[in-house]
């Protein structure tokens, strides 16, 4: 069975979500990231896996439920945080994913390797969402270029170049804008993550102004 990976950051205002400010503020931001990590850590534990792991930069909170190993983030770039989340996780398949997809569902976290060696999940941005390896190898990552609209393409050559059978998971949005947050709330309009954003959208009472 596979263990489950997930990176993430400490919901903290001024260090999540900060391309959200504006038009939110850094304590809306940090909400609506919560929000987003509750949500996909929700959809991690309803899905088969041998262990599920939040590699984590920060504190964990009351968002974590139970049956999670909580680890720290290496120091350094995302490639290498990646690669150590992997080199972390010793023996048998692995897919990680991050915090910035609250529509992820736990069909999608339910992949097999029988067929393949890596999965490999596109993200709309040019990233990715979602990588899964069969044999767990930090050197597939350290290296490819991140945060970048080619990401995505770079991270999937490299495996391709490694000589890997790669399946593909759908595209999905990475909650990085405003723009963004609007079209995923919509994707998952029943999650912690749609009912923050209304929330925060929802007009002020003219008595509390």
């Amino acid at each position: 069975m596979t263990t489950l990976l997930v990176i993430a950051k400490e919901p903290l205002p001024g260090r999540v979500k900060t391309r959200l400010t504006p038009p939110f503020s850094p304590v809306e931001a940090a909400a609506l990231a919560e929000a987003a990590l509750a949500d996909t850590l929700d959809a991690v534990a309803a899905a088969p896996a041998a262990r599920r792991v939040l590699v984590l930069d920060g504190e964990p909170g009351p968002w974590l439920p139970p049956g999670f190993e909580v680890v720290r983030q290496c120091a350094g770039g995302l490639d290498e945080r990646l690669a150590h989340a992997f080199a972390r996780h010793a023996g048998g398949p692995a897919l990680l994913i991050g915090m910035d997809t609250p529509q992820v569902t736990p069909e999608l976290l339910t992949v097999g390797f029988a067929d393949c060696d890596a999965w490999f999940g596109p993200a709309a941005d040019g990233g990715f969402w979602a990588l899964g390896l069969a044999t767990p190898d930090p050197a597939l990552l350290r290296g490819v270029p991140m945060s970048t609209a080619h990401t995505g393409a770079a991270q999937r050559e490299r495996l391709t170049a490694a000589g890997l059978r790669v399946r593909e998971l759908p595209c999905l949005r990475d909650v990085d804008t405003a723009t963004d947050a609007e079209e995923v709330a919509a994707l998952a309009p029943d999650g912690r993550f749609a009912a923050r954003l209304a929330a925060l959208a929802a007009p002020v009472p003219a008595g509390r102004r």
